[in-house]
């Protein structure tokens, strides 16, 4: 559903994945098309129940639908095989980013390939999603060797040729920005961060903080498994090596013997250790065989 013409050169895309969002999708793609008139706004409606659809269309966005809800993952993969601008800028329909912030992120985009909105103290956020968000972002700076500032961020401006060598990394969930940081950052690409304030959302979230939150966890387990296999298996290793050592210090001092669990933890450190070596060298051969295209 476009009404954009062919024949018009389309350097930003503005995608705005969205899921029952008719009380704010149509204010905010007005908005969008007021501020930024030469930008395609591309809005993926996820299969919405309400009038989301039809707000998004009267309000002048080219729209994408999915048959069924797929999840908000899915939707900004469509999005990015559907994008007409060099440049594709991610954000939220539900009314949490500011639209003003665009001309920030627009910015850094001739030295980056990938420039992030991090939420601030002042954002309107929950204070679990705080915490939650506050680990993820350790976990991805140990993972990465960078300062993560906001890896669930899902207001970013990327290169669409880049990100779109990493679409089929992307999960059909709202774990996508954590899999694009962390792709993004293990290729050696460039990432910025900017500071934003976001406002509370308009409508119910779609997240459930059990489910989601146990989900998203293992998504970014499997993430940094994923793109740096020795900064999950080195520790791992490193404690049952600790461990089978310290119970055979145990184990000769009461018993002066070299017991069998001691072994067994032993052992079990060198084929950990072992495992994470073939995995980075998979890890590495993989990224070899995809280099980054160069710039246009």
């Amino acid at each position: 559903m476009r009404n954009i013409n062919n024949s018009q050169q389309i350097e930003v895309t503005i995608l705005l994945p969205a899921y029952n969002e008719e009380l704010v999708i149509g204010s905010t793609v007005s908005t969008l098309t007021k501020q930024y008139p030469d930008f395609e706004i591309l809005v993926v409606d996820d299969g919405s129940t309400d009038n989301t659809l039809k707000e998004a269309i009267a309000a002048g966005a080219n729209v994408w639908p999915h048959p069924y809800n797929i999840g908000n993952g899915a939707a900004i993969k469509s999005g990015l095989r559907a994008a007409a601008g060099e440049w594709v800028i991610m954000m939220d329909g539900d009314g949490q980013h500011d639209p003003e912030d665009i001309a920030r992120l627009l910015e850094f985009k001739e030295n980056y390939d990938m420039v992030i909105g991090a939420r601030t103290r002042k954002s309107e956020t929950s204070l679990h999603r705080d915490i939650a968000n506050k680990f993820y972002n350790s976990l991805a700076s140990y993972v990465c060797k960078f300062k993560v500032e906001d890896l669930t961020s899902g207001f970013r401006m990327i290169r669409k040729n880049t990100a779109m060598q990493f679409i089929h990394l992307l999960p059909n969930t709202f774990s996508y920005p954590s899999t694009l940081t962390l792709a993004y950052l293990r290729s050696g690409l460039g990432v910025k961060y900017i500071p934003i304030e976001t406002r509370s959302r308009k409508g119910k979230s779609k997240i459930k903080l059990l489910e989601d939150g146990t989900r998203f966890f293992i998504i970014i387990t499997k993430i940094a498994t994923l793109f740096s296999p020795l900064r999950v298996f080195l520790p791992t290793s490193f404690f049952f090596f600790i461990a089978g050592f310290s119970y055979y210090i145990y184990t000769f001092i009461t018993a002066h013997r070299f017991s069998n669990m001691s072994a067994l933890l032993l052992s079990t450190s060198v084929i950990i250790f072992m495992m994470g070596l073939i995995s980075e060298q998979i890890t590495q051969l993989r990224y070899d065989r995809h280099q980054p295209r160069p710039r246009s």
